[in-house]
């Protein structure tokens, strides 16, 4: 067993010189985004002189969506040659989903000078993929000389993702077909709820999504605004948030222990919920907001195990919030941590209160693999060397204040498991899309991994 755990080591040390793509771990296929509408022709006298994107997130979606918002497109049009123009605008309906799939944009409605106008279909070249033809919304428009027009697309737009984070996007480079640059596009996206930086995502990449930069928070509204530009795929819109179902639960929570401040249940349900939107199936949310994040799921289940000192649960759960960030943080670092010690102290007094939870096990399974190079396993449970070789803090400090690394997404296995007294249902990831296929495979090293020491990690979903 001891030259198989060596075997393990070895082999994970030899994947830190694996290049790695991006540090997250999942590529969710693409739904169809909304876009600017196109001429049916090149070379037409009409420009784009000014649009307004609304992006309205819904704060109820039905069973299997992470997320629904509501557009609407406002474009003032203008043509600025001396002869009339009739063309049939364009506007992309679907695309390649990543599976040869081609769900489409939902209620969709068009209308020009504020006017419903009928629609037909056609056949056009994908906007995201450049490849196979996948069907267009076509409506006849009129643009007399030196007027401006005015059309209006709606439609209900589905987010993408893997719980609890979901993505939106707008093509802007549908529109590099009308003379000239776009004058000016302002895009709003508005909440639910306030926005603020941790339920909006500005400084993390998060797999699928990377929010375009320069967003200005007010209240429940980001606000982007650009000024005369020629829109390429470098221009188009993302935006990555945490789910509404989940930021509902944080502020659910938040009410909670305002309401009742001596509820250690209801400090341990928030701190739960802050950790499940502060780590990824593998990794933590970097940047500042990410680390006051990281900060408040401490702060929370600090004060459950104040107020509940002798709940096992809490105890472990807390110990995975320290044992995952840490074993991030800190990979192949043979230094321990304060955090690293801490996770092993409280899962520990959760063996200790509750030796055959089945949660509580779980994680202690979780953390003996995180850390196989200090903990043993023996036939009466495990033994934390680190806690009898290193003297314990009497006031522990619980956050490390050495900087984050990003670590490659290949090297880590799947890391996150959260003790709670209920089970909660969350939706199921997606599959990688074409245009990230390395991210699909980089998990069989760490499986094989564990199939050599004859356990396999487990990812319960809470």
């Amino acid at each position: 067993m001891k030259h198989i755990r060596w075997l393990v080591l070895i082999l994970v040390v030899g994947m830190l010189g694996i290049p790695s793509v991006v540090r997250a771990d999942i590529a969710p296929p693409s739904f169809p985004p909304g876009s600017n509408p196109g001429p049916e022709t090149e070379g037409t006298q009409v420009r784009m002189m000014a649009e307004t994107v609304v992006i309205d997130v819904l704060g109820n979606t039905p069973s299997g969506s992470l997320g629904r918002a509501k557009v609407t497109a406002d474009f003032t049009m203008r043509n600025l040659g001396s002869a009339a123009e009739s063309m049939g605008v364009r506007f992309p309906i679907s695309s390649n989903n990543g599976f040869g799939e081609y769900p489409e944009i939902k209620d969709l409605q068009i209308f020009v000078n504020n006017k419903s106008v009928a629609t037909r279909r056609i056949s056009e070249v994908d906007p995201l993929w450049d490849s196979d033809p996948v069907p267009w919304s076509v409506f006849n428009v009129n643009f007399p000389p030196n007027e401006d027009v005015q059309i209006r697309v709606t439609y209900t737009l589905e987010g993408m993702g893997e719980y609890p984070y979901v993505a939106f996007f707008y093509i802007f480079h549908t529109g590099a077909g009308w003379q000239g640059t776009i004058g000016s596009a302002d895009l709003i996206v508005r909440l639910p709820y306030e926005a603020n930086p941790h339920n909006v995502i500005f400084d993390d990449q998060i797999g699928w999504s990377s929010t375009t930069p320069g967003g200005v928070i007010n209240g429940r509204e980001v606000r982007w605004h650009f000024e005369d530009f020629e829109p390429e795929q470098s221009n188009d819109f993302q935006l990555s948030l945490v789910m509404p179902a989940a930021w509902q639960k944080v502020l659910d929570e938040q009410a909670n222990v305002q309401k009742n401040p001596n509820d250690g249940e209801a400090w341990g349900r928030l701190g739960k919920v802050y950790k499940e939107i502060q780590l990824y199936r593998r990794g933590f949310r970097a940047g500042a907001s990410g680390d006051e994040l990281y900060q408040l799921s401490i702060d929370a289940y600090e004060k459950a195990i104040t107020l509940k000192p002798d709940d096992a649960l809490w105890h472990a759960g807390f110990a995975d919030l320290l044992a995952v960030h840490a074993y991030y943080e800190n990979f192949a670092n043979a230094e321990a941590t304060l955090d690293k010690l801490r996770a092993m102290q409280e899962i520990n007094r959760a063996l200790e209160l509750a030796p055959n939870d089945s949660k509580v096990k779980e994680i202690a399974e979780t953390i003996y693999y995180l850390f196989i190079e200090s903990v043993e396993q023996t036939d009466n449970g495990y033994i934390f060397h680190w806690l009898t070789a290193t003297p314990i803090p009497a006031s522990p400090t619980l956050t490390s204040t050495e900087p984050t690394s990003t670590l490659p997404a290949t090297t880590p296995p799947l890391a996150t498991a959260t003790a709670v007294p209920e089970k909660e249902a969350i939706p199921t990831s997606t599959p990688p899309t074409a245009k990230n296929p390395l991210c699909g495979s980089v998990l069989f090293i760490p499986l094989v991994l564990m199939a050599l020491i004859g356990k396999k990690r487990k990812h319960s979903g809470l």
